[in-house]
């Protein structure tokens, strides 16, 4: 296996304000960083393919060879199997985000029980040990609002280890060296660790003509079509609940304040086309079944007019809608004649204001230089 990047679908990449850190946050190896062009970067040998990336990126810009979260979900309800093993089936359980968990639980006919007991052990467990038990603990919060289905924690595995006894081929030595470090080993063998992260270039990524078109591409990702088409086959509550936002990690319900001035950007950066417009720009409608919570609506946000409800309806899982967040009067410029968000005053758009202003202060800086 090995990483790929999707350049075109990280939030990053749609604007230079964009804040999200998640796969650095998360990795392991600390091979994930931000480069100078505000873009990942990530030296390829270092990388231990154990997936944590791929489980935490809000707009899945971040893959495994060879290695889909789909493929993985139906030839696993296939082998009609309870146990998810990072000695058995997949990289590591952190590979599996929330909305997968979610899924899998709903689609299997067993509870399904996620293998733990080789985290304390494991060289990366340490960093991801936490992220792993936060996501279990949050699917099962969410899985009990609406079924009596949960997921299950493992800490007796009979799962045979493998990794001893099979060879693969593709893995390079150098990356056999490190996916094989212990605790001790680490410090032992800093100084090979630190030669054979000079030997590999870092890998940057840059914009260019070929991606532009990619990235403004609104796309749903495979784990949200994936957790809506299982919750299809669920029983709808009797009974809707409110859930705290402090513990749904990628979803959310918006609204937007009186400050908002239709400045456009909100919604012609988000990624998946959770929130959107009319043809005249008169309205910011949203649709929280598709909103990844990647906060990028909020980073780009001058006037900080976007907010989170404090609390998020389950509702929207089985009848999910689009809100219209806010309304403007929309007027025609008395200058350009296009249309623009009128609140009062001039009927003059932005774009024409700051034009004229530009051209009173030459104006005046004119009168000033010739007296």
């Amino acid at each position: 296996m090995s990483l790929n990047f999707d350049l075109g679908s990280c939030v990053r990449s749609s604007s230079k304000v964009s804040e999200c850190v998640k796969c650095v946050d998360i990795c392991p190896v600390d091979t994930i960083n931000i480069s100078d062009t505000n873009l990942p970067a990530f030296i390829p040998s270092v990388c231990i393919d154990c997936g944590a990336c791929v489980g935490v990126c809000p707009t899945e810009s971040f893959s495994l060879n060879n290695f889909s979260t789909i493929e993985f979900f139906f030839s696993f309800l296939q082998s009609n199997d309870d146990l998810i093993s990072c000695k058995n089936n997949i990289p590591c359980i952190s590979w599996l985000s929330v909305e997968t968990l979610i899924s899998l639980a709903l689609a299997n006919e067993k509870p399904v029980e996620l293998d733990l007991s080789h985290c304390q052990t494991c060289e990366i467990g340490g960093k991801l040990f936490d992220t792993i038990i936060s996501n279990i603990q949050e699917a099962n919060f969410l899985l009990s609002s609406f079924s009596d289905k949960s997921l299950k924690e493992s800490y007796m595995s009979e799962v045979m280890d493998f990794t001893e006894e099979i060879q693969i081929e593709e893995i390079s030595s150098r990356r056999s060296f490190l996916s094989n470090l212990s605790l001790k080993g680490t410090i032992k063998n800093k100084r090979e660790f630190d030669e054979l992260v000079q030997q590999d270039e870092l890998k940057e990524f840059n914009i260019d003509k070929s991606n532009i078109s990619k990235i403004k591409e609104k796309n749903i990702t495979n784990k949200r079509k994936l957790l809506f088409s299982t919750l299809r086959k669920v029983e709808k509550p009797s009974k809707y609940e409110v859930l705290p936002q402090e513990e749904l990690s990628f979803i959310s319900q918006k609204y937007i304040d009186d400050s908002c001035t239709n400045c456009q950007i909100c919604y012609r950066v988000c990624p998946s086309g959770a929130l959107s417009t009319d043809s005249k720009f008169s309205i910011i409608n949203f649709d929280a079944k598709i909103c990844l919570k990647c906060h990028l609506c909020h980073d780009v946000c001058e006037s900080d007019s976007i907010h989170i409800q404090a609390g998020f309806e389950n509702s929207e899982f089985f009848e999910p809608r689009e809100r219209t967040l806010v309304k403007f009067n929309i007027k025609k410029c008395n200058e350009c004649g296009n249309n623009f968000a009128y609140f009062e005053g001039e009927k003059v758009c932005p774009r024409c204001f700051v034009e004229e202003d530009e051209a009173i202060t030459l104006h005046q800086n004119a009168k000033s230089f010739n007296f």
